[in-house]
């Protein structure tokens, strides 16, 4: 049976405030939010069209989970946002206020340029011109 990663956690201050960046900055979709009692919500957001991973929105609950928001790997990059079309969501980003780190680069695995979230933790947005870029 084929593997894939069904969602990955990212800790957050506030569901929707974290729910309205994801949709209104980069266009994601809400693939579910349930009321799970207790302030607990299952809040699930994916790119549109994607069909595997998903990011699963989950509110800081105590002070290490506080101290984590927006550092969840120590400064590095976090998670990579492939597109098929690099300079489309580029400039649509840009429009809609996203902060990126750098100006876009070509490298021998595609385009690529670091932006960060609302929290800070940093992303790849990344059109690949090889299946598997080097780490």
């Amino acid at each position: 049976m084929p593997q894939h990663l069904g969602a990955v956690t990212l800790v957050v201050r506030d569901y929707d405030e974290a729910r309205d960046w994801y949709v209104g900055k980069l266009g994601f979709e809400v693939v579910e939010d349930s009321d799970l009692g207790g302030g607990k919500r299952w809040l699930l957001v994916a790119p549109p069209g994607t069909g595997s991973t998903r990011l699963l929105l989950a509110k800081a609950t105590s002070p290490a989970q506080t101290a984590a928001i927006g550092n969840q790997t120590g400064g590095r990059v976090f998670l990579f946002l492939n597109t098929d079309d690099f300079w489309r969501d580029h400039r649509l980003y840009l429009a809609r206020g996203v902060q990126f780190h750098e100006e876009p680069r070509v490298e021998a695995y595609g385009t690529v340029a670091v932006f960060e979230d609302l929290y800070g933790n940093l992303w790849d947005l990344l059109q690949l011109t090889r299946p598997n870029p080097p780490a």
